[in-house]
C-alpha cells in the first residue's frame, strides 16, 4: 500500500482511562473483528489482564477503515474492493499500551514505532500523574498528539473543567480535543477521520547506497535494502522467537536471508505478516508497516528491544534504540521442591523471551537452596510474573520479601569517596539477607526517586502528613485547572500537582495503597529514579524456631525498626499454622530481640484410652510425651507453606 495511506498511532493515558474499551470500538468500526467474536477488551489477550482488567503488554492490531461518504455497513457478501470502490482506504495500525507507572518502558518502546498517539483522558478524572510521564515521553519523540476525553456518557464527567486541564497542560485549542464513549461508541467514527487527517503518514527513511564502491552492493536494488526497528517479541515452542518490527525502510519477505544489527545473529523468515489481531501471514512487509518476522530463533538472548533488523546480504547501521528497562524492585524466587530447580530456570528463560524488562540470575541461600535472584520494574511487575509463573508452568514458589539495591561502604574499606555518579569502595547489596551487620558497615546509600502526585486540593492536609511518614522532601505545589462551583461541591476538582524526593524504600512500603487511601481514590503518582543518597538503616530478620528465615529478612529504617518488627511477627504468628512442638516467633535487629511471640503447639491426651488404675500409668505416659515434645522442639523444622510467603510480601493481606 501506498505510504501515503497507512497510519501509525498508539493510545497512552493513566490506567482504567478506557485504552482498552476505546480500541474495541474501533476494531468494531473498522469490521476488523466479525460481531460474533467480538469481547471486551479484545486486545488483552493473558488471563491475568482480564481478570485484573489492565493492560499488561502492549498488542499491535492492523485496521482498515475507508474515508467515505457512504456510511452504509458493507454486506457479507462485499470485500475489499467493494470497500475501496467507495472511497479510499487506509490502513490504521494501532499499539494499545499499558497505562501503569510500572510498565512506562513498554509505553516507551511503543512511541518509537508510531508517529502519532492518541492522549486519552477519563472525563471523570482529569489529568492523572501517569498522563504527565506518557505525554512527556511522546514529546521527546516528536510524535503528532491528538486529545481525547473518554467516558463523556458518565454522570460524573467533567467535561469542561477536564477540557480546561487538557488545554492548560497542551497549549492547545479547546475545540481540538475531542470527545469519545469507549462504552457507547459515540464519537470514535470522528476520531478515525481525525488520525487519518492529523497524524502524519510515515516517510521513508532509506539510506542510500554507498557510492564508488566496488562490489555486489553496486547491483543491489531497492528491494534489497531493508532496516526494521524490533520493539517487541514473544516466543512460540514450534516457531522460536517472533519478532514485532515497524518496518522504516525496503521490504521484507517470507525466506529472506536476515541479521539482527546489534547482535549479528543471521536467520531466516519463516514468515512474515500482520496482526489482525491474531496472527495474519502476508506476503511481504514495506516501508511503514508493523507486523511480525517469525525466526526461528530458540536461543535466549539472541533477540533485543531495539535492536535492528537488516539484510545479511546489504546489512545497513543499526537504527537508534530505546531506553534500557532498569529493575527497581529486587526479589528472590526459589522453588518450594529442590527438584523443581531445572523447571525454574527453564520457566524463566521462557518468560525472559516474551517480557525482556525483567532479569534474573542464579544464587544460592543456606536454607532455601538453589534459586534466582530476579529484577522487576515495580511491585506490579513483580506480581505479575510470579503469578505467571505458578499458572502457566504449574510450579510452587518460595518468593522473598521485595528490596531494593543498597551501595554499602565497609570500615575495612576506609572513609568513602563520592563522585557525582559513582560511590568508590562500595559493595552493592540486592538482597537482605547479604546485607552486612550495623558493627561492619561505614555507611550505606540508597536510591532516591522523584515523584509527581495529583490530588484534589482538599486533601493535601493528609497526602502531606503521609509525606512525612515517608521521609519526603516536598518540593513546590501548583494548582492547575478550573474549579466550578459544581466541581468543589464534588470535591474533585481545584487539583494540585506536588513535586516530591523520597527513598525509594519508602515508596515500596505501601505508599501507592495508603495515598489512594488518604485521597479517596483520586491521588496519583508517577516516578522516576534520581540520586543515591546516605541511609540510616538496619536489616531485620525474622526468625522461627530460633532459625533465621532468609524470604523474610528485610532492610528498614532504624527509626521504624521496631514498629516494623512488631508487624512482621504479629502478621506471622496470624498467618503461620499451629506446629506439632512450641515455637517462638521473633524478630531481630541492631543485634537484639526487638519483638517475640509464641505458637503454642498441638496437644494430644495420650492418657484418653485408659480407665481406673494407678495414677503413675498416667504420669509416665505424660512424661514420655513431655520429653517427645522437647526433642521435638530442639530438632524439628517448621514448614512454612507457600501462601505465606506470598501473604507476607502482599501489605494488603
Amino acid at each position: 500500500m501506498d505510504l501515503k495511506h497507512i497510519r501509525n498511532f498508539s493510545i497512552i493515558a493513566h490506567i482504567d482511562h478506557g485504552k482498552s474499551t476505546l480500541a474495541d470500538r474501533m476494531l468494531e468500526i473498522t469490521n476488523t473483528i466479525e460481531k460474533r467474536k467480538m469481547r471486551e477488551q479484545v486486545l488483552d489477550s493473558m488471563e491475568l489482564e482480564r481478570e485484573r482488567g489492565i493492560t499488561i503488554k502492549m498488542q499491535p492490531v492492523r485496521m482498515e477503515y475507508c474515508l467515505t461518504s457512504d456510511p452504509s455497513p458493507l454486506s457479507n457478501g462485499e470485500g475489499k474492493d467493494a470497500k475501496a470502490s467507495r472511497g479510499e482506504v487506509y490502513v490504521l495500525n494501532l499499539i494499545d499500551t499499558p497505562g501503569h507507572i510500572d510498565f512506562s518502558y513498554e509505553v516507551s518502546r511503543a512511541l518509537k514505532a508510531v508517529e502519532g498517539s492518541i492522549l486519552l483522558v477519563d472525563a471523570t478524572q482529569g489529568v492523572q500523574a501517569q498522563t504527565l510521564t506518557t505525554l512527556t515521553m511522546a514529546r521527546e519523540d516528536k510524535i503528532k498528539i491528538i486529545p481525547v476525553l473518554s467516558k463523556i456518557d458518565s454522570p460524573l464527567a467533567r467535561i469542561e473543567e477536564v477540557k480546561d486541564e487538557v488545554v492548560e497542560l497542551l497549549h492547545c485549542d479547546s475545540s481540538e480535543i475531542l470527545l469519545v464513549s469507549g462504552r457507547t461508541g459515540e464519537g470514535v467514527e470522528n476520531l478515525l477521520k481525525e488520525i487519518i487527517k492529523k497524524i502524519p503518514a510515515p516517510a521513508s527513511l532509506l539510506v542510500p547506497l554507498p557510492a564508488g564502491e566496488s562490489g555486489p552492493k553496486d547491483s543491489l536494488g531497492p528491494d534489497d535494502v531493508l532496516r526494521a526497528l524490533v520493539f517487541d517479541f514473544k516466543y512460540s515452542n514450534h516457531r522460536g522467537v517472533i519478532i514485532f518490527v515497524r518496518v522504516l525502510d525496503g521490504k521484507v519477505k517470507k525466506g529472506e536471508n536476515l541479521i539482527f544489527a546489534v547482535s549479528g545473529e543471521k536467520f531466516n523468515s519463516l514468515e512474515v505478516g500482520t496482526f489482525s489481531p491474531e496472527e495474519s501471514p502476508a506476503p511481504f512487509l514495506a516501508s511503514g508497516d508493523i507486523g511480525y518476522i517469525v525466526t526461528g530463533i530458540k536461543k535466549p538472548g539472541i533477540a533485543s528491544v531495539g535492536d535492528t533488523v537488516t539484510m545479511a546480504k546489504n546489512p545497513l547501521p543499526a537504527l537508534p534504540g530505546y531506553m534500557k528497562p532498569m529493575p527497581v524492585v529486587w526479589a528472590s524466587v526459589f522453588p518450594e521442591d529442590a527438584d523443581d530447580f531445572s523447571e525454574l530456570k527453564l520457566a524463566l528463560s521462557k518468560l525472559k523471551l516474551s517480557d525482556s524488562a525483567f532479569s534474573y540470575e542464579e544464587e544460592s541461600s543456606g536454607s532455601l537452596g538453589r534459586g534466582f535472584r530476579c529484577g522487576f520494574l515495580g511491585m506490579l511487575h513483580l506480581e505479575i510474573i510470579t503469578e505467571r509463573l505458578k499458572r502457566e508452568f504449574s510450579l510452587n514458589l518460595v518468593i522473598t520479601t521485595p528490596s531494593i539495591t543498597y551501595e554499602v561502604v565497609m570500615k575495612s574499606q576506609g572513609k568513602e569517596k563520592i563522585h557525582p555518579h559513582t560511590i568508590i569502595n562500595s559493595v552493592r547489596v540486592y538482597s537482605p539477607y547479604f546485607f552486612p551487620d550495623d558493627g561492619n558497615m561505614e555507611t550505606v546509600f540508597e536510591p532516591w526517586v522523584k515523584m509527581k502526585i495529583i490530588t484534589p486540593a482538599k486533601y493535601l492536609g493528609g497526602i502531606m502528613q503521609l509525606l512525612f511518614d515517608h521521609e519526603a522532601e516536598v518540593g513546590e505545589t501548583n494548582n492547575f485547572g478550573r474549579a466550578s462551583p459544581e466541581a468543589m461541591t464534588a470535591a474533585r476538582d481545584s487539583r494540585s500537582t506536588i513535586s516530591v524526593k523520597m527513598p525509594l524504600r519508602e515508596l515500596m512500603r505501601n505508599f501507592f495503597d495508603e495515598l489512594k487511601s488518604v485521597s479517596s481514590g483520586y491521588g496519583s503518582i508517577s516516578y522516576e529514579i534520581d540520586d543515591m543518597r546516605e541511609a540510616d538503616v538496619t536489616r531485620l530478620d525474622i526468625l522461627v524456631a530460633d532459625e533465621v528465615i532468609n524470604a523474610f529478612s528485610r532492610v528498614v529504617s532504624k527509626k521504624r525498626v521496631e514498629e516494623e518488627a512488631e508487624k512482621a511477627v504479629e502478621k506471622l504468628h496470624a498467618l503461620l499454622p499451629r506446629q506439632m512442638f512450641t515455637l517462638k516467633i521473633q524478630a531481630r535487629a541492631l543485634s537484639r530481640i526487638i519483638s517475640s511471640r509464641t505458637i503454642s503447639g498441638m496437644k494430644k491426651d495420650v492418657t484418653q484410652h485408659m480407665y481406673g488404675g494407678d495414677i503413675t500409668r498416667k504420669m509416665k505416659l505424660r512424661e514420655k510425651q513431655k520429653k517427645g515434645k522437647q526433642k521435638m522442639k530442639e530438632r524439628g523444622r517448621v514448614s512454612i507453606p507457600q501462601d505465606v510467603f506470598l501473604k507476607m510480601i502482599r501489605t494488603s493481606d
